[in-house]
């Protein structure tokens, strides 16, 4: 029997291709509205970035967040997935 594939993402941040699992899922959804996306499964357009605070710093200094997106993204958006990271 084959072994179980493991899908792979790459985060926003730092770049680097790590499990699925142990990243955020990030999604503007249809209506243009930016969330976190816990399930993983929510429509729309996603992004993926690792559960520390240094990746999203360098994601929003660096835009990538934004570009990963295709849309622009406020600060109020990046305070509210500061504190969604923190938990």
């Amino acid at each position: 029997m084959k072994p179980k594939k493991i899908p792979l993402r790459m985060c926003v941040g730092c770049q680097e291709m790590k499990i699925k699992k142990e990243l955020l899922r990030i999604v503007r959804t249809p209506e243009g509205e930016i969330i976190l996306d816990p399930t993983g499964k929510k429509a729309g357009r996603g992004a993926y970035m690792c559960r520390n605070e240094q990746c999203l710093a360098k994601a929003f200094k660096e835009k990538r967040l934004e570009k990963a997106l295709k849309h622009q993204i406020g600060e109020d958006v990046y305070n509210a997935l500061r504190s969604g990271i923190a938990e």
